[in-house]
């Protein structure tokens, strides 16, 4: 009985979080690469991230924009797709870059305080030569709610 209610409490929050309302875009450009970036700078937004996508496009991403500036950390619970994230200053620039492992629940975390987390594809970042201290155009638009 208590595996059917944990199944059931599981498909539930899974259709919840498939509910939720498309997320707006914008443009970020990294030199000269452009990224569609869907914004996550809302609690629930944040807290659902790419879960249960199961493709995305080659310079698609989510960028997270945090309340504060802290040594924020990611994790794939629930994530079909390997990613890339990169951890963001408040000046735009890129701190650190993590690859990471789809339904892993290792933790990820900025090496210094962060404001933003980008995530790409696996190995987007590295396949431009995209390092930390790159900065990123587009974020100043972004503002936390």
């Amino acid at each position: 009985m208590r595996r059917i209610f944990f199944l059931f409490a599981l498909a539930f929050a899974a259709n919840a979080f498939a509910q939720l309302p498309p997320l707006p875009a914008t443009q970020l450009s990294a030199g000269m690469h452009l990224i569609r970036a869907e914004v996550a700078d809302r609690m629930e937004a944040r807290m659902q991230g790419l879960m249960y996508r199961k493709a995305m496009a080659q310079n698609a991403g989510m960028v997270f924009v945090f309340d504060e500036n802290a040594a924020h950390c990611m994790w794939m619970k629930n994530t079909l797709i390997p990613l890339s994230v990169a951890f963001i200053d408040e000046a735009g620039a890129i701190v650190n870059i993590a690859d990471m492992q789809p339904h892993s629940e290792q933790s990820h975390c900025a090496a210094r305080p962060a404001r933003y987390a980008l995530e790409m594809n696996k190995g987007w970042f590295a396949q431009r030569g995209i390092k930390p201290g790159v900065k990123l155009g587009g974020l100043e638009k972004l503002a936390p709610r």
